[in-house]
């Protein structure tokens, strides 16, 4: 742009210059006209011509050069006329007011300068837009197909992975140069004790005890095993799939309690008491053990001072176990530490348990759940997992008769927090709530002639509501099917030989229980088949008696533990856990004809007694 304003400042320039050198030889011509016509002396001519040169140069130098002088001559200077002064003088005076009279310009001094270029980037302009936020898709042309990116990521990638290559060659050559050390003895027992190594080695030999359990490598072809399998699921008969039992850890203590996990399945967790033959060890043993592998050693190994007489998986923290002490505290392990002791236990004060606690339960949701636990001494305390050093809530379970209910089972309703049911060293069960104007014990039920050893709620979900029933089993040799709408036990399950001393209703099947007594038994009974006698009685163990038995949240598989530490689980078969749809009907009328048969046998009870007391009277 400035070089262009100076090309036009410049024309206009030399425009007006030729505009004066125009309007000068207009003023010679007219000088030239006014001498022809009026001729003067010779003298005066030759006088007047060097005035007229004179002036001439005078205008030649005022104009300064800025454009050379025309080569043509004047015609002033060639004409043969000499003008006369007078007329000069006149000249000179009209050329006069024209003249511009100009400085010469300064010189300018150039000097060298340094020239630093900065790039400055544009600042990046971040939009929003409601649309999908995807960059277009780009094809490369056919001319741009030597120049793909990727294809130069390749090259590079290959490279790269090229100079590893040959970089752990080198080192692998070295290695190999240098002869290895061996390790001296120290050295081999200092590693050996290193917790890095047990931690490794312990990981690693589960990892290959797994591989090893993973399948059956004695397996025969040969052999038909159709038969076994169908008649499994057939119903016939329960098979043995799994027994866990381990020298150290489980020998010799009798299984006290058993869960399942809610997150895997596969997994279950077995509490012991302690082992009266090693009173070095610790008392209370628990046991993660994996029904997936047939593996003779346990996931994991907890162990504290105090006998554990109950366990339960977190419902909603699959990492976390609890158990119930024999002194009264709660002890809480988790599987990602490294250790097998507790990582929070309850204290031994007056504002917790101070006695054996049998039960636990946890209740409530996701987002707000507490655990529930009592005592024999029937205290109950709510607790926060998160904080286990005192209670968020206790109640005394006492009776209208103001004598402390000693409790030994505990159970919740399916989908019920507040109302929970207990059963008692006294042979009673009690109803009980929470929270409210109710809060603690209310209702009694009573039937059993000993204590009772469980309580299980009825929890399989379907066409009919049969929340309200629950069974109990006890030392008087029975199992009691309840109703919370009944003060009395609608039936009596008498065929066992020896104590009851667990029962659980299945998960998925509306009629279906299992019962284990101290002879060793598994009873598995149908409520809409038979009443008298169960559907199938395995002889699980005839030395040991049967403590707990616990169903999986499938009701495919069923637990049980014995008093010598060996726990069983067993395949049902599919009768048991893909009830029928009208298995809830059946239900409905089974109890409705126990109902009407208890009544009879009260109307005939109160009629002899009637009649026998007025015998008495005659």
């Amino acid at each position: 742009m400035d070089r262009k304003t100076e090309l036009e400042r410049k024309k206009q320039k030399l425009e007006e210059m030729r505009k004066r050198r125009e309007r000068e030889r207009q003023d010679r011509d007219t000088l030239k006209k006014r001498q022809t016509t009026s001729p003067e002396p010779s003298g005066a001519a030759a006088s007047g011509g060097a005035s007229a040169r004179d002036v001439e140069g005078l205008v030649d130098q005022l104009i300064g050069g800025a454009e050379a002088r025309s080569p043509s001559p004047t015609p002033a200077a060639t004409s043969p006329a000499i003008a006369s002064p007078a007329h000069a003088e006149a000249a000179a005076a009209s050329a006069a007011p024209e003249v511009t009279i100009t400085t010469p310009k300064r010189a300018v001094t150039l000097t060298r300068t340094v020239v630093t270029q900065t790039i400055i980037p544009p600042k990046e302009l971040v939009t929003y837009s409601k649309e999908v936020q995807t960059d277009p898709l780009e094809l490369p042309d056919a001319d741009e197909a030597l120049t793909d990116p990727s294809d130069v990521i390749e090259v590079q990638t290959s490279t790269t992975e090229a100079c590893q290559t040959t970089a752990e060659e080198e080192e692998a050559e070295s290695q190999q140069a240098q002869p290895m050390r061996e390790l001296s003895e120290d050295e081999r027992q200092h590693i050996i004790g290193t917790q890095d190594f047990g931690r490794f080695f312990q990981h690693a030999s589960k990892l290959m005890q797994r591989a090893l359990c993973e399948t059956d490598v004695a397996v025969d072809y040969r052999e038909d095993d159709d038969a076994g399998k169908n008649e499994v699921a057939a119903g016939a008969k329960v098979k043995l799939t799994r027994q866990f039992s381990d020298d150290k850890w489980s020998r010799r203590r009798a299984v006290s309690c058993l869960d399942w996990s809610h997150q895997h399945p596969e997994l279950l967790v077995a509490s012991y008491n302690n082992n009266d033959e090693a009173p070095q060890d610790p008392d209370g043993v628990v046991l993660l053990w994996n029904t997936r592998f047939n593996s003779p050693t346990p996931e994991y190994i907890f162990h504290c001072q105090s006998a554990v007489m109950s366990t339960t998986f977190t419902k909603f923290s699959p990492h976390l176990v609890l158990g119930g002490c024999y002194s009264g505290q709660i002890a809480l392990w988790d599987i990602r530490s490294n250790k097998r002791t507790p990582v929070q236990r309850t204290p031994l004060s007056a504002q917790a348990h101070t006695h054996p606690v049998y039960c636990l339960s946890i209740v409530g949701t996701q987002n707000a759940h507490n655990l529930i636990s009592v005592s024999t001494d029937g205290k109950m305390c709510s607790w926060s997992l998160d904080m286990l050093s005192q209670p968020q809530d206790t109640q005394e379970l006492q009776h209208r008769t103001a004598k402390s209910v000693a409790v030994t089972s505990l159970a919740f309703p399916l989908g019920e927090v507040n109302n929970f049911m207990v059963g008692s060293e006294d042979g009673s069960v009690y109803s009980g709530c929470r929270h409210g104007s109710k809060a603690g014990i209310g209702d009694i039920f009573e039937g059993h002639t000993g204590p009772v050893t469980s309580l299980s709620s009825h929890t399989a979900s379907g066409q009919v509501d049969f929340s309200n029933l629950f069974l109990t089993s006890s030392f008087d040799w029975t199992v009691k099917l309840w109703s919370q709408k009944h003060q009395q036990a609608l039936y009596s399950f008498e065929t066992s030989s020896d104590y009851v001393l667990d029962v659980q209703w299945s998960p998925v099947h509306p009629a279906v229980f299992a019962s284990v007594d101290g002879v060793g038994h598994l009873d598995l009974w149908n409520v809409n088949t038979d009443t008298e006698v169960p559907v199938l009685s395995e002889p699980v163990d005839a030395v040991s008696a049967l403590n707990r038995v616990r169903w999986s949240a499938s009701g495919q598989q069923v637990a049980c533990g014995n008093a010598d530490g060996t726990v069983f689980v067993y395949d049902v078969g599919e009768h048991f856990y893909q009830p029928r749809t009208d298995e809830w009907s059946r239900l409905k009328g089974t109890l409705q004809d126990l109902q009407m048969a208890l009544c009879l046998s009260m109307t005939s009870g109160s009629i002899s007694t009637s009649r026998g007391q007025t015998s008495g009277v005659a």
